[in-house]
């Protein structure tokens, strides 16, 4: 029978190795770091959830309406007070984007 003998150091190493090990078994195949969006990207998607969260059908002025008109000046985008949606690119301030950036 053959004795063996390993220091504490080894062990911890041997340790060390196994545990870091185990954690890269269990990251996906084939997983990667999300891609970094754009600030066009993450504007058209700060638009799409202001829109959402409007609770009728005419958030914006390129809107249909229930009725399957324009909402043009009907939108809460036009009328002054209450909901105020955002609707283009140039509503979404740069404050706005880094804020949805370190949240996502």
């Amino acid at each position: 029978m053959v004795k063996l003998s390993f220091t504490i150091e080894d062990v911890t190493l041997l340790r060390t190795f196994l545990i870091a090990t185990a954690l890269v078994a269990m990251i996906p195949a084939g997983a990667t770091a999300a891609p970094k969006l754009s600030d066009a990207q993450i504007k058209k998607a700060i638009i799409q959830q202001s829109i959402a969260n409007y609770p009728g059908s005419c958030a914006c002025p390129y809107n249909t309406a229930r009725n399957g008109s324009s909402c043009g000046g009907r939108s809460a985008y036009s009328r002054g007070g209450g909901y105020a949606p955002m609707c283009y690119p140039s509503d979404v301030s740069k404050a706005e984007v880094d804020a949805y950036r370190r949240g996502n």
